[in-house]
């Protein structure tokens, strides 16, 4: 137990090393990110965010994934200076909200809340937590069912499923959610960055850690499960918000 915790304290270094210097390189090429994002938790189907100025009037580019609604302005919509003002429309009412400090860079993060009518910084509370948990929880899920198939019964051996799982897609879901562009057309890209460390971490993690069965066994589990994960992973990507 002691050579597990050794190897996954080392495996949890590099990993958080390599995939720490990613973001920048990845994500170099792509498309300009938004400036603003206003995030909305179960928005209405008519709900509309328009910037309002004293030369016309700018509405938001909306994407609804589940249950949250991103509402996006790019920095060229971002021309009033230092106070924004927002109208938001829903059911044939309206109200508004004022954004009173300037814009700097890309990707500032906000969260309205249309019950209260607030706007405030930052993400809505537990979103992180959430996401991260169900992308993990289904990552475990998945590739737990793929190590049943192959035959891994012993108590030890799912120990250190469990143990290596964590470290690696527990570090991967977290760098996701936090370094990514929400709005970026390029997140898969960045996923299969990341599962590249994952797949190289595990492919030596599980032949060096469990000897339940041959060392052959384990390292094609570890490649198929990866995979497996890398694709459903994907897919998930459309069905969840980033």
């Amino acid at each position: 137990m002691k050579k597990t915790v050794r190897f996954l304290v080392v495996a949890l270094l590099m990993l958080s090393i390599l995939i720490s210097i990613s973001p920048v390189g990845v994500l170099a090429n792509s498309a300009e990110p938004p400036s603003l994002v206003i995030m909305v938790k179960n928005p209405a189907d008519d709900l509309s965010i328009t910037l309002l100025s004293d030369s016309n009037e700018l509405k938001a580019k909306v994407k609804r994934i589940a249950w949250e609604g991103t509402y996006v302005f790019y920095s060229r919509d971002m021309k009033n200076g230092d106070n924004y003002t927002f109208k938001v429309t829903s059911g044939g009412e309206s109200f508004e909200v004022i954004l009173d400090e300037p814009i700097e860079g890309y990707n500032n993060v906000y969260t309205l809340d249309v019950n209260k009518k607030i706007l405030t910084p930052g993400k809505y509370p537990y979103r992180s937590v959430l996401l991260v948990g169900i992308r993990l929880s289904l990552t475990l899920l998945t590739e737990g069912m793929i190590f049943w198939l192959f035959r891994f019964r012993q108590r030890k051996s799912w120990l250190i499923f469990l143990a290596i799982n964590l470290v690696t897609q527990g570090l991967l879901n977290i760098w996701l959610n936090d370094v990514v562009s929400m709005s970026s057309g390029y997140l898969i890209i960045t996923l299969i960055f990341g599962e590249f460390f994952v797949f190289g971490a595990e492919m030596v993690a599980f032949p060096t850690l469990i000897n339940e069965h041959r060392k052959r066994r384990s390292l094609i589990y570890a490649f198929i499960a990866n995979l497996v994960s890398l694709i459903a992973g994907g897919y998930l990507i459309t069905l969840l918000p980033v």
